[in-house]
């Protein structure tokens, strides 16, 4: 789970372009919007895009779920290994 979740916070930095900080920069367990990582809904959406160019996941609009499954980066991760398996 430790590889996945390298990979989603490596990612998240190229996806997003933030050239500011590192996959290491990022705790996996933080809160990826407001006083985490920062993200916002436009951040969401192209986020939700590369998930799903690169691993084939796909994620509803505005769901409950889905903000649960955006919630940190081994949320995201344990999604991508269920949607996966």
């Amino acid at each position: 789970m430790q590889v996945l979740e390298h990979e989603i916070k490596e990612l998240i930095i190229s996806a997003l372009s933030l050239e500011d900080i590192s996959a290491d920069d990022i705790d996996a367990a933080a809160p990826l919007f407001g006083e985490g990582l920062g993200l916002d809904s436009i951040d969401a959406l192209e986020l939700g895009l590369a998930l799903q160019k690169q691993y084939g996941v796909s994620l509803s609009a505005d769901s409950e779920e889905t903000r649960r499954h955006f919630g940190s980066v081994r949320a995201l991760a344990a999604f991508v290994a269920t949607s996966r398996a």
